[in-house]
């Protein structure tokens, strides 16, 4: 069984360092001319896919902008799913779940069991009841070949003050995530299965990302104000793990498809450059 870690650097190799975001808020569905109901939801996902699903390495919905259609829109996302992994795009569920217990196993289940119509290559989640509660996520994704994205250093104003916060040992919240994650991942070739969440509008991180093994996941870029240039700042030696997401910057070209295609393009290129360790 391949690991998603492996697929995933395969997927970058052949695709390029790109993730793009499907994020069908009601904004973005109006400004297609889209109706913000399921028809609308739809219509915008089968653009989106038909555009840049066979081009792009990683596609991430995000499951809010579905669930709030209820069941009705959940099956949207399961169609949607369905069509990314027909086009070869590796499927990145943004879900950010995190709980302990039987209900993590279940939400383990939802995404990365095999058997689930929810089944993607990997997810988001938040370690903020502890690391060490996500270990079903961990283990059900060793068992299938998926992958975890565990939330790190992110953009929003308000994460410095738990993710900055130091403990006992004098380390940040934001770093013993990193350390652990970094655990799970010891050994891995040519990648681990295990990413971390860094925001690409934060700057210079002050953390140790060297060890981790894994992809680092680097949301913010583009509407949210950061450029793929500011990629150097924040992860410095480890630029070779970075995966650059765009959402709206490429959305926002929508919803003719060559335009989609050359704004995913064009990101991509900027990306490319970005992450040259020449």
């Amino acid at each position: 069984m391949e690991t998603f870690g492996a697929r995933l650097h395969r997927a970058v190799a052949e695709r390029g360092p790109l993730c793009v975001g499907i994020d069908p808020h009601p904004g973005l569905l109006a400004q297609w001319g889209l109706s913000d109901d399921v028809e609308g939801l739809d219509r915008f996902c089968r653009i989106v896919v038909e555009a840049i699903g066979d081009r792009v390495a990683v596609v991430k919905p995000q499951s809010a902008f579905f669930e709030r259609f209820g069941s009705r829109g959940v099956g949207i996302l399961e169609s949607t799913i369905r069509q990314l992994r027909n086009s070869g795009s590796l499927v990145l569920l943004d879900v950010k779940r995190g709980d302990i217990g039987s209900t993590v196993s279940a939400y383990a289940s939802a995404y990365l069991d095999p058997s689930s119509p929810l089944y993607v290559d990997a997810v988001t989640a938040s370690p903020y009841l502890g690391v060490g509660s996500l270990a079903p996520m961990f283990e059900l994704a060793a068992a299938h070949g998926g992958g975890v994205f565990v939330l790190a250093l992110t953009s929003n104003p308000e994460g410095a003050a738990v993710q900055r916060a130091v403990g006992a040992d004098g380390r940040t919240v934001a770093q013993t995530v990193i350390d652990e994650v970094s655990q799970l991942n010891r050994g891995a070739d040519p990648l681990g299965s295990f990413g971390l969440v860094v925001g690409a509008t934060i700057g210079d991180t002050g953390h140790d990302l060297a060890g981790v093994n894994g992809p680092l996941l680097a949301p913010g870029l583009g509407a949210q104000g950061a450029t793929a240039a500011d990629l150097r700042t924040v992860f410095g030696s480890s630029l070779p793990s970075v995966l650059p997401s765009y959402s709206r910057e490429v959305l926002g070209a929508g919803p003719d498809q060559e335009a989609l295609r050359a704004a995913t393009d064009r990101v991509l290129a900027e990306c490319r450059a970005a992450l040259a360790t020449s």
